[in-house]
Parts: C-alpha cells; structure tokens; sequence
C-alpha cells in the first residue's frame, strides 16, 4: 500500500517515537538488546515484563517475500529469547498482497495478533479531569514501580510476578518518563505515563485494575501525566499506540488516528 509522501512521513516519526520510548525504558537493563538492522529494530529488555521486550518491523514497504522474511526472523528471535515480548508491523507499510500474506503468516507460524491504532497530536497542555477521591502519586522508587507492573499485569492478563522484572531502571523512572498512579482512596486503580523523546511525548503503557474500568480513571490520570511531562518541557505533542479498546478514550483525549498495526507474538 502506497502512501501519499506526507502521511508516510507522519508514521515514520510516529514509528521512531515509538522506538525510541522503548530504547530509554530497556537500556537501563543489564542484559538489553538494541539494535537496529535492515527492516527490524530490536527494543529488548531482556526481562520477565512482555511489554519491555519488543520488534518492530522499519523498513517504509514490505512485499510478500520480504514480510515473510522479517516476521520469520523476528519470531525466531522472539523463540530463542527465554522472556516473552512482542512484534509491530505497520499496515501501511504493506502491500496489498503483503497484508494477505501476513493473515496466512499468522496461521503458520502459530501466532498470536492484536490490531492497534497509531494515534498522534499536538494538544497539550489538556484540561485535567477532577474525580472526587482521586489522587496521584508519582512513580519514583521501587514500591511504585512495583504497583506500576502489577495494574498493567492485572489489566492484561499477566502473571503478576513478571512485574517484579521491572524494578532496576531508576534511570528511566527519574530522567525521561513522568509516570503516575491513581488512587482511590489507598487503592491503586489506574496508571499512565509520558516518555520524553525528542519532539514529542508518548504515552505509555496505560492500564486500569480490571473492577475500576469504566469510571474515567484512566482518562483522568492520562491528562494528568501528559500535562506533568507538558509542564516540564514545553512539548505540545503527544503520541501513542492504542488497543481498540482504548482509542475512543484517545480519541476523546484529541488525539488522531496515524495508521494500524498488528502486534504479534508466539502463540505458545
């Protein structure tokens, strides 16, 4: 599929901010591996955490055989690490034929998917959200790290001892990302966080306790930590990748649609 020079340039910064997001929060980690070659670039923590290990797919089109021969070497990568992590393919970087093929790739290679939105915009600072008995703490020592990983595991279905891997990366916490918790009353209920990268904040890993859902936390500590990132830098621009369930909140927030992706990942 062939896009026009100005959308094409929209997802290859959306695509880098993405990388590297995900370079600042795996280099803290001692057994990292990054790494940026023809077609794929490697963004992996090397730890228990799915969501820190990570390949995307960079090359600007993809024909059958050469999607072919970037998702058999990633999940090959993917088999050979002992931690689980995850594969993004832009579907705009697709041919027609390609984006055939990736649907038979799923199939043979006994995979899992999950379709994503790229999402982008130049709307801070946001107006906050005010919940009666919500407050906000930000991630900045192990304790809250912890409760960082432990909503993302329980939101998406982890075992909640991955998220001890996470702990050790005091330098990404303190230096390049404004994460916070919500609280209702003592309870932990939701999380979000702005990367600095370059131009642009990205959103990061927004999760909330699965019986909280539905009550706007999630939208409320959002605003809140894009505007702490906003207030610390200047920067009006605000990107992200979102699960279809969470692109009507973004949409809401203002951001706009970029372009689609599949997430895949060994389905064993």
């Amino acid at each position: 599929m062939t896009e026009e020079p100005e959308t094409a340039s929209q997802i290859a910064l959306l695509n880098q901010e993405f990388l590297t997001s995900w370079e600042l929060c795996a280099s803290p980690f001692p057994e990292a591996e990054l790494l940026d070659r023809p077609g794929i670039a490697t963004r992996w923590a090397n730890i228990d955490f799915r969501f820190y290990n990570a390949l995307c797919l960079t090359a600007e089109l993809y024909d059958e055989e050469t999607l072919t021969q970037s998702v058999a070497e990633g999940i090959a990568f993917m088999r050979a690490r002992p931690y689980p992590g995850w594969m993004v393919v832009t579907q705009e970087s697709l041919t027609d034929a390609a984006q055939n093929v990736l649907t038979g790739l799923i199939d043979s290679m006994r995979l899992a998917s999950m379709p994503a939105t790229g999402m982008a915009g130049d709307i801070l600072p946001l107006k906050e959200k005010v919940i009666p008995n919500l407050r906000f703490a930000r991630i900045s020592d192990d304790d809250s790290v912890t409760t960082f990983a432990e909503l993302n595991c329980l939101a998406y279905g982890f075992p909640l001892e991955a998220g001890q891997s996470v702990i050790g990366a005091d330098i990404f916490w303190r230096e390049h990302a404004y994460g916070f918790i919500a609280y209702e009353g003592e309870l932990p209920v939701a999380t979000a966080t702005g990367i600095v990268c370059g131009t642009s904040i990205f959103l990061f890993l927004v999760a909330t306790r699965p019986e909280a859902q539905r009550k706007g936390y999630a939208d409320a500590v959002i605003r809140h930590a894009l505007n702490a990132a906003y207030a610390a830098t200047g920067i009006r621009r605000t990107s992200l990748q979102a699960t279809d369930a969470g692109r009507p909140v973004y949409r809401r927030i203002g951001y706009l649609d970029i372009c689609r992706y599949t997430c895949l990942w060994p389905a064993t």
